[in-house]
């Protein structure tokens, strides 16, 4: 079963069982498919699928952070909600351990020497990590790997 019938499958589950905030949220993540379709005029498999929920999820997380500022924890409530469903659709998360092991073996792939080297680099990690590890996260490895 892929990732897309599995988010389906799931909304006639959250249908079923009258769960309408859970039904929403993945309302929201299968628009923000069929959309991603659409414009590209293509069949997103798995992995473009898990590129839509990680940039959802993000945007999740930028909009928790400015709600908690402004002080709305009504609003941070539903945002966490809505993060909390799209994470399980995300692939097991790395462990530090294994983000370091393969920024290592990227380097050393790529012959990088130098911080001008960081394009060649994530050029390497991004799809081997993609939707596993926090981008921003594997970036400042790098970059500190390559500063060395």
């Amino acid at each position: 079963m892929t990732l897309k019938e599995r988010i389906n499958e799931d909304m006639k589950a959250a249908m079923r069982a009258r769960e309408s905030a859970r039904l929403a949220a993945i309302r929201l993540l299968l628009a923000a498919i069929k959309q991603k379709e659409v414009d590209e005029r293509v069949q997103l498999d798995d992995a473009a699928v898990i590129a839509v929920i990680d940039k959802m999820l993000k945007q999740r997380r930028d909009s928790i952070a400015q709600y908690q500022a402004a002080g709305r924890q009504d609003l941070v409530d539903a945002e966490q909600f809505e993060a909390n469903v799209l994470q399980a659709y995300m692939p097991a998360s790395l462990s530090a351990e294994e983000i370091a092991a393969a920024v290592e073996s990227a380097v050393a792939e790529t012959g990088a020497a130098g911080p001008g080297d960081m394009g060649k680099v994530m050029g390497v990690l991004k799809p081997r990590l993609a939707g596993r590890a926090d981008m921003t996260e594997v970036s400042k490895q790098v970059r500190a790997v390559l500063a060395k």
